[in-house]
């Protein structure tokens, strides 16, 4: 609808005939029968054009002294759309006000046959639900746990070790994790085809970089060797043009080499920053850094079953405009992500009908937790924000420095608000619901996406 609070139609006046939910597409859909008085809208079209008429330019006349009968030629239409416009969100927002809705979204608004004195409407909208709060404590919330070891320790400075992992030559057959060189061309009916051929190839083996059966092929062989063997390409092959295919390929190593992992001395140490090379000091640094990442995951998998049973617990009905406006965010927050990756709209068309399941689980939980807060008065209090943003900054070589910047930036504020009133939401959950502990390994923990 078309607003215009300064030049609303005074006065304009509804006429009420029915507020109904029936024969609508869900049980939050309302329609308003609404008219509004054709003379009040008359008057305030009249108002319009005067104001119009004080700054119009047209040519050979001074502003403000252009003829009425010229503007209301020029601007009529454009003034009674607006005049219409006004009287009609004005008279639905009274009417919404005085019976208590609370609309979700924009309302759709449908003509009726007019009367000579009143312009008839109906006003299409869905209201928010009504949430009540659920029985939570009968509901079982898993809670995953680990304690960092000496064991987690070693594995993640295993991790940090194959991530600096060097290659020396090896005058044996190629294994997995060796650095394989190679020439290679693949012919078809005896042809080359197009991408089969590369001279210096560098590949890791078992690393999946190429397909099973190619690295088959390679496995096992020493630098110097040449093979020729058959291969048929999957049925779901990204190249159409070979998928399905048998092939022959013509193999030559150039060059084998194995991975040689550093040593735990001063020099790893100081590659993780540790700049006097001390290994208890890295060891503790490891430790740290990993338990924080530990409670992090920890936190984020509770967080999880936490939301899962409030959705369980408080079966609603989310209007269908929110979950539309979500979806149209949640793609377009997509695609800003492709975009800054260099890809373009064009190579992927999002539709936000995509996200419409993620969009309304968001749209439902959203609801749910603004009731659950202002019922239990789950608020984020100030020394709670401060301590989620000192939490934030205590990575940073300079943590006051990002303390400012949070409090500095109003958007960065309401986001960590956010984020506290979600926590308070979870502790409640695990205050009243049955908790059940389930110890999760730590390579479950760190292979998980939460």
């Amino acid at each position: 609808m078309q607003t215009n609070q300064e030049n609303s139609a005074a006065g304009a006046e509804a006429n009420v005939a029915s507020i109904s939910a029936s024969n609508l597409n869900s049980s939050l859909e309302r329609r308003l029968d609404l008219s509004v008085r054709l003379d009040e809208i008359d008057k305030d079209v009249q108002q319009r054009l005067k104001q119009i008429s004080r700054t119009v330019k047209m040519a050979g006349f001074r502003p403000g002294k252009v003829p009425m009968n010229m503007v209301t030629q020029q601007y009529g239409q454009q003034a009674r759309s607006e005049a219409i416009g006004a009287a009609v969100e004005r008279v639905f927002n009274d009417t919404v006000r005085a019976q208590n809705l609370r609309v979700a979204g924009q309302p759709n608004v449908e003509p009726k046959p007019s009367s000579d004195a009143l312009l008839e409407f109906s006003a299409v909208f869905e209201v928010y639900p009504e949430i009540k709060i659920g029985d939570i404590a009968s509901r079982e919330v898993e809670k995953d746990i680990l304690t960092v070891t000496d064991a987690e320790v070693d594995k993640t400075l295993l991790v940090l070790r194959k991530q600096r992992t060097t290659y020396v030559e090896a005058s044996r057959p190629a294994a997995d994790e060796d650095r394989v060189i190679i020439d290679f061309i693949g012919r078809r009916d005896g042809e080359p085809f197009a991408g089969g051929q590369a001279n210096d190839f560098v590949m890791l083996l078992g690393g999946g970089q190429m397909l099973v059966d190619f690295e088959n092929a390679v496995r096992g062989m020493s630098a110097g060797e040449t093979k020729t063997f058959d291969m048929t390409f999957p049925t779901e092959y990204q190249s159409k043009d070979l998928a399905g295919q048998t092939v022959q390929f013509e193999l030559t190593v150039k060059r084998v080499e194995g991975p040689q992992l550093p040593a735990l001395d001063a020099e790893f140490a100081k590659s993780l920053g540790i700049t006097d090379g001390d290994l208890v000091k890295m060891r503790e640094e490891v430790t740290s850094n990993l338990e924080r990442e530990v409670k992090k995951r920890l936190q984020a998998r509770v967080k999880s079953h936490v939301m899962e049973a409030i959705l369980q617990a408080h079966p609603i009905e989310v209007p269908k405009a929110l979950v539309e406006s979500e979806s149209h965010q949640m793609a377009h927050a997509a695609l800003q992500d492709l975009q800054s990756r260099g890809m373009s709209m064009k190579e992927v068309p999002i539709q936000p009908s995509w996200f419409t399941d993620q969009a309304s689980r968001r749209v439902s939980l959203g609801l749910i937790i603004a009731e659950l807060v202002k019922e239990m008065k789950l608020f984020a209090r100030p020394e709670q924000v401060r301590a989620l943003i000192d939490e934030f900054s205590e990575t940073y070589e300079d943590p006051s420095e990002v303390v400012r910047w949070h409090y500095s930036q109003p958007q960065r504020m309401a986001e960590v608000e956010a984020l506290v009133l979600e926590n308070n939401v979870v502790d409640w959950v695990l205050t009243n619901a049955k908790v059940v502990e389930k110890p999760i390994s730590f390579d479950e923990l760190m292979e998980s996406k939460q």
